[in-house]
């Protein structure tokens, strides 16, 4: 499986750089990337103009613009029509895969759509970089306060890569909603691990073993 690299708002701080550099195993200007804004189609609050800027390097994520040696466009919408053959050799040609926020049940449906879902354990090698969305489908359910687009079979479940859940944009001044105490009624209502993070903070996940990394604020929800 992927390395998994669960950020809230991208690469924030130099201690979520080095985490990205020490999963990726060489400097960021010697890597290649594809980014994947899916997740932006089915959320409200996102916008052409917002999924143009993280393809382009220019939204707050700060993902896509890191320097990389390349980054080329992925769009999971896109691939049933063209088939494996064509879109399998670019993902396994990559270091990183970059991995926008939104609508994560959304992001989930194609993923599994797109057979990239099913593609990713073979890939122990490649480090999956998200934000927000990006990162909460890893995750084995959202939610029902973050699902904004209802997949065809309901719920909030997603890939469940990981045992743990993410809130992320802990205490957002543009996301007033997003406090501690509305955190933990959404993580006793999951009734499972999970934790609340804010954008200086990601999750490092490899081989097993997973640490979090900060240079804000987080909590850890036990089951």
């Amino acid at each position: 499986m992927v390395k998994l690299l669960l950020t809230s708002g991208g690469v924030t701080n130099t201690s979520i750089r080095d985490a990205l550099v020490d999963l990726l195993g060489k400097p960021i200007a010697d890597s290649n990337a594809l980014c994947i804004p899916t997740a932006e189609w089915g959320h409200s609050m996102c916008t052409p103009a917002s999924a143009w800027q993280f393809v382009a390097g220019r939204s707050p994520s700060e993902i896509t613009g890191l320097g990389w040696k390349s980054v080329g466009l992925l769009e999971l919408t896109a691939l049933p029509s063209i088939g494996e053959e064509r879109w399998v050799p670019w993902v396994r040609e990559v270091d990183v895969l970059l991995v926008d926020g939104g609508d994560a049940t959304y992001l989930c449906h194609w993923m599994r759509l797109s057979g990239l879902a099913e593609f990713l354990p073979s890939l122990p090698e490649t480090v999956w970089v998200g934000v927000s969305a990006g990162s909460m489908v890893m995750t084995p359910r959202i939610g029902d306060d973050f699902v904004s687009w209802s997949p065809p079979t309901g719920g909030d479940r997603t890939l469940g890569v990981v045992d743990f859940s993410i809130f992320p944009h802990l205490g957002h001044e543009q996301m007033p909603d997003n406090t501690l105490a509305q955190a933990e009624r959404w993580a006793a209502d999951l009734g499972g691990p999970a934790y609340a993070i804010d954008d200086q903070t990601a999750i490092k996940v490899n081989d097993g073993t997973i640490e979090v990394v900060s240079e804000g604020k987080w909590t850890q929800f036990p089951a």
